[in-house]
């Protein structure tokens, strides 16, 4: 669940030529402002066209005359902030430097994208800096432009670092009642009629140039996350006390901790990656500017998140890229590998005095093809991540499947993907000896070890069996309308079936029908209002907490919700 850093698991790349002065994202603009009546009747702004300066000089316009920016902006670091969020409220843009280098090579599949209004300008792939299309400091970030004429700003632009993030909050109105919780399996909103802080978040990057070919560069990223949103980032093993010791609403972690490796001579260029980082596949991400909607498709939400390992990622030719990557699992760090603790309770299960305190932490592959059409208006994908013998473990997800992406023109197009996943020896809820070894603490993930947010356990057919096979099969597609260059709609079909329960832990076919709409002020500021119709089919799956065991007691869910992201 990656996409080239670009959208899974990084900043949101402008489909301009980049500056060294600018980044991505922002952060304080008063809610007044951002809600206001005028702004939401304002017209969609041309970037093509001047605009009038918020605070400098009428006399200087770097949307016309680029030269003039620093005039615009000021000297102090407060009122550079300030100023360069009003520079580019009412824009789909920054302005653009006609100085900086190209921002792709020039024989690359065409950009597909651009953003805003889209959360992407490459379609995405995960696991490696984006090939042929990246450059250095090429992210639109206020903090980096108020920092530019900082002693501290010039030595993180000098040495092309980059340091920026994003405030995240939201709201919604559901259906459902039990609180928290009973939005579930719904996420990302598990919690109905409620308003939430969803992420903050901040990163440190240094992007390696993959657009020239003549020599190494490198890169690394640090993240950091706090919010609601933590949950569904979690490694067992990394602070994960929060989620499956205490079940905190908020908590923080690090989903990207890595470090890369570019060597142009290698083809058509070779990226080595080497920390934890976010899963390859998927069109949906963890952080928030890099999907379409606020909500998640379930799709998403119960699929793999992270890694911890080497990935490799080959641009073979200019339209075919080759991966292959050794990880610890999923979800797992290195030092749950073979390690082993007691067994309170030997049994059929686990017989032994001890067992492995995470039996999905191992070696295990990851193999992916890309390849996309020189019209940049096709792109397939197809992955199988974290592959091993898929016993039980914290997330040990088997994931086989494809991503398609195709452009119909330049309003309209689709992003569609469908997985198979599976753990294999997954405790049988309904056999009574397999219950009996999971309440008396033994097993890894029995309630004294995890009493929260456990993995889940199997409604397998045969009750006499002790473990069996869960798998869960999804789909979804995003059909996108781009009305202006800074309004989009998306409509999300999906369907989901849990043939055991053991990821939505309610065995059922669910179905989801989402309408959302992006509307960017700026490149800074966005809103996501949506809509969601989701129901299970035959039997009841929400509206309880399995935490505190509630049992569910509704088979649908109506829910409105919309979020706000600040960028910085």
């Amino acid at each position: 669940m990656d996409w080239c850093e670009m959208f899974k698991s990084g900043p949101v790349r402008r489909a301009r030529g980049g500056t060294a002065r600018t980044l991505l994202l922002a952060t304080a603009v008063p809610a007044s402002l951002l809600m206001s009546s005028a702004v939401l009747a304002d017209e969609v702004a041309d970037p093509s066209k001047p605009s009038a300066p918020a605070s400098a000089g009428a006399s200087c316009d770097p949307y016309a005359t680029y030269s003039c920016l620093d005039e615009y902006l000021g000297t102090g670091f407060f009122e550079r902030f300030a100023n360069y969020y009003a520079l580019e409220w009412g824009q789909a843009a920054a302005p653009s430097d006609p100085n900086a280098p190209a921002s792709r090579r020039d024989d690359w599949p065409a950009t597909p994208q651009s953003t805003p209004p889209m959360p992407f300008t490459e379609w995405p792939y995960g696991g490696a800096t984006a090939l042929g299309v990246t450059r250095p400091n090429s992210v639109d970030s206020p903090l980096m432009v108020a920092l530019g004429n900082t002693a501290p700003g010039e030595w993180l632009q000098d040495h092309n670092f980059q340091l920026y993030g994003w405030v995240n909050a939201g709201f919604n109105v559901s259906s459902n009642t039990v609180r928290p919780g009973g939005n579930a399996p719904i996420a990302y909103a598990y919690t109905p009629n409620t308003v939430q802080l969803d992420q903050v978040v901040l990163y440190l990057d240094r992007f390696p140039d993959t657009v020239q070919t003549d020599h190494i560069d490198w890169g690394m990223r640090l993240s950091a996350i706090y919010g609601e949103n933590y949950r569904y980032t979690t490694s067992y093993g990394i602070a994960s006390y929060q989620l499956l010791k205490k079940n905190n609403v908020n908590g923080y972690d690090f989903p990207m901790l890595y470090g890369e490796l570019y060597i142009p001579q290698v083809a058509q260029g070779l990226m080595l990656r080497a920390g934890r980082y976010i899963s390859l596949p998927d069109i949906e991400a963890q952080l928030a500017p890099n999907n379409y909607m606020y909500t998640h498709s379930m799709t998403y939400t119960f699929d793999n998140y992270t890694n911890e390992g080497v990935q490799a990622t080959l641009a073979a030719t200019k339209n075919l890229f080759l991966q292959l990557g050794v990880s610890i699992g999923t979800e797992a760090p290195f030092w749950h590998w073979g390690e082993r603790v007691k067994n309170p309770a030997p049994n059929p299960l686990y017989p032994g005095n001890t067992f492995l305190k995470d039996p999905g932490a191992k070696p295990s592959l990851t193999g992916c093809i890309r390849y996309t059409t020189d019209s940049g208006d096709d792109n397939v994908y197809t992955c199988a991540n974290g592959i091993n013998n898929g016993v039980w473990g914290y997330n040990n997800l088997q994931w086989y499947g494809v991503t398609y992406y195709h452009k119909f023109n330049d309003k309209w197009h689709l992003s569609w993907e469908i997985y198979d996943l599976h753990q294999n020896g997954v405790p049988n809820l309904n056999n009574a000896t397999a219950m009996a070894a999971y309440a008396a603490g033994g097993t890894p993930f029995s309630p004294q070890y995890m009493p929260y947010n456990a993995p889940g356990l199997a409604n397998c057919s045969n009750p006499n069996a002790l473990t069996c096979r869960a798998t869960a099969i999804g789909t979804v597609a995003y059909l996108n309308y781009q009305i202006t260059p800074r309004d989009n709609i998306s409509f999300r079909p999906e369907f989901f079936d849990d043939q055991q329960g053991q990821r939505t832990g309610t065995k059922a076919k669910y179905f989801n029908l989402g309408l959302g709409w992006q509307h960017w002020w700026s490149p800074q500021v966005e809103i996501r209002p949506e809509i969601d119709w989701d129901r299970s089919l035959g039997v009841n799956a929400f509206n309880g907490n399995a935490n505190a065991g509630i049992a569910p007691d509704r088979k649908y869910t109506v829910m409105g919700a919309m979020d706000v992201i600040l960028h910085f």
